[in-house]
């Protein structure tokens, strides 16, 4: 991407909605949250098949052990996200209704890693993709779909690889701090993924109404060397839902995804910017998946900001935090 221009949209997708946006966190520094003092951790945790935990009530566990984990292929590993105690094993009810059994691990407040953890050994496209699988990582956009079959599509010739940035939703502000925060990992994300996976490009999306993060991303790139300049920024226009995985596909190349078909069948794998800077993180350090930025805002709250946070922490701690 050295001094290249940043693209315009391939095409302008019908419809969608001009939504005022509260983006009252975008330039807040992301806060990380002290351990809570108990983590809920349902084996659910993606779209998917559901984990089978790997350990005990009374058993001691480590910041990134293995503490459920599934075989079958559309699934992912889930790691302890906080050193401690196993205090139960329990239910939980999710979101949409269901209820899913679920690890409670009393945290001991230090955070302890465990001793094993080192970065993974990747020489080619079938290591990185068992890497990712191992590090639990589902899309960090919000779909939780596990990202290692996304990377591995059988049968299927990919050609484009498109990074989602967009961020349309009003309030949410967590992936533009990354983009703020760790430019050089999401370039090192993509560079790493443009090599393995060998695809002919790879287009980065941001919303117009993220200049910065389009300027910082663009100054970063502008410091590689981009051979056949196959990685390119692509300026969106703000429209929900922009950021919809097909929506973004029409608008960043032009194809259309049929109904009941999968980026794959056109050619395109599409990856959260976040999800992709994890995985950068990762290949450097071999901590899996044990957190999330999120965005806490709204009228309830009296200091919105972007906030790391453990994964299972219960939302009244993270509120009251």
């Amino acid at each position: 991407m050295k001094h290249s221009q940043v693209l315009r949209p391939a095409r302008r997708a019908h419809g969608g909605v001009r939504l005022h946006h509260y983006k009252n966190t975008a330039e807040t520094p992301t806060a990380i949250m002290p351990p809570p003092e108990r983590v809920i951790i349902p084996v659910q945790q993606h779209i998917g098949a559901p984990c089978t935990p790997t350990v005990q009530k009374g058993d001691q566990v480590r910041v990134g052990q293995v503490i459920a984990s599934s075989d079958n292929p559309v699934s992912a590993p889930i790691h302890a996200s906080v050193s401690g105690t196993v205090a139960e094993l329990s239910e939980l009810r999710m979101p949409g209704g269901q209820r899913t059994p679920a690890i409670v691990i009393d945290s001991d407040g230090l955070m302890t890693p465990l001793d094993s953890i080192a970065p993974p050994d990747i020489r080619d496209a079938d290591a990185l993709v068992e890497a990712v699988r191992q590090s639990g990582l589902v899309g960090l956009g919000g779909a939780g779909f596990p990202a290692h079959v996304k990377l591995k599509p059988t049968g299927k010739k990919i050609d484009t690889l498109i990074i989602n940035g967009a961020e349309c939703e009003p309030f949410i502000t967590s992936d533009y701090r990354e983009c703020i925060e760790s430019p050089e990992d999401i370039l090192r994300g993509v560079y790493t993924l443009e090599r393995l996976l060998g695809v002919s490009r790879v287009i980065i999306c941001v919303e117009d109404n993220k200049p910065r993060a389009i300027e910082i991303l663009q100054n970063v790139a502008d410091q590689d060397v981009d051979i056949g300049d196959r990685v390119r920024l692509m300026k969106l226009k703000s429209r929900y839902p922009q950021g919809a995985e097909k929506v973004l596909i029409y608008t960043a190349t032009g194809r259309v995804v049929p109904a009941g078909k999968l980026p794959a069948d056109v050619g395109c794998i599409v990856m959260n910017i976040t999800s992709l800077s994890f995985v950068a993180k990762f290949l450097k350090t071999g901590m899996p998946l044990v957190s999330k930025r999120i965005t806490v805002d709204g009228g309830a709250v009296q200091n919105p900001q972007n906030v790391i946070v453990p994964i299972g922490t219960p939302i009244k701690d993270v509120i009251a935090f």
